[in-house]
């Protein structure tokens, strides 16, 4: 088993070509799963808003939500880099407010990094966030916090102006000081084309198999979710079929008084 993960063994994770494991997480006990199977990455991400509160974007999540479940994964996690997303407007307006909101997830969150959505605009934010000792993963491609904007989930890049600020955004982000980049849902030559210019780690989430790493939210690559998934999203077990089988079958024991047993009773 290799030792904590941390932002620099990442790197020499891509001197070596060796790919890097990422996926969302939100509680203690999922944490503890995610530890013990070697994952990589822990990001605790503003994804929560969609599959644990109910939104119909991450835009309502706040500071505090973020917190919460920051502090709840870190205590069941010891090997994963934890990185947490900054929500919608925790970080967009004062480059004072991006650094103390930072902060607070370093301080109360408990996580070691921060992921910030964006490219160049963000940039000056980002070098301000570092100099305060706070590493950040970069974000560009679809930017979820930017779905108003983008007119919704689309694929970004598709065309070789909106290629080229890809790529452009890729090395002033790799300049600014971000330890790793996540590319969403970009086409996959693209995705190849960034993640050979630049040093620092790619992390892709429907950006083909050229990054250095992989990203998915852990509800919908475990079936959890009843929306419909995204096209990059590989589902590995539907666990939403098997607790609705299981409180089913609870409901109608209990119904029909066959729950609890002897077996279950204290005599």
């Amino acid at each position: 088993m290799i030792d904590k993960i941390t932002t620099t063994k990442l790197k020499e994770f891509k001197q070596k070509s060796q790919k890097i494991s990422v996926l969302t997480g939100y509680d203690y006990e999922t944490a503890l799963i995610l530890n013990e199977a070697g994952i990589d990455v822990v990001l605790i991400g503003d994804s929560v808003g969609m599959v644990k509160l109910g939104y119909e974007t991450t835009l309502p999540v706040t500071i505090d939500d973020m917190i919460r479940y920051c502090k709840a994964v870190k205590r069941g996690n010891s090997r994963a880099l934890l990185v947490a997303d900054m929500p919608f407007l925790s970080y967009e307006n004062e480059i004072k407010d991006a650094v103390l909101n930072a902060g607070r997830l370093i301080k109360e969150g408990e996580v070691e990094a921060v992921k910030i959505e964006g490219g160049a605009e963000m940039v000056k934010t980002i070098k301000k966030i570092i100099e305060a000792k706070i590493p950040v993963m970069g974000h560009i491609g679809l930017t979820p916090q930017a779905v108003h904007q983008m007119g919704g989930y689309k694929v970004q890049g598709k065309d070789k102006d909106s290629a080229k600020k890809l790529v452009d955004s890729a090395k002033m982000l790799e300049e600014s000081g971000v330890f790793a980049l996540v590319l969403e849902c970009i086409p996959a030559d693209l995705a190849r084309t960034i993640t050979s210019n630049i040093s620092i780690p790619t992390i892709g989430i429907g950006a083909g198999p050229h990054c250095d790493g992989q990203v998915l939210v852990l509800d919908d690559m475990l079936g959890l979710c009843s929306r419909v998934k995204p096209k990059f999203v590989k589902q590995y077990v539907n666990i939403r079929a098997k607790i609705l089988d299981a409180v089913k079958q609870y409901c109608s024991e209990v119904k029909e008084g066959r729950f609890p047993s002897d077996e279950h009773t204290y005599k």
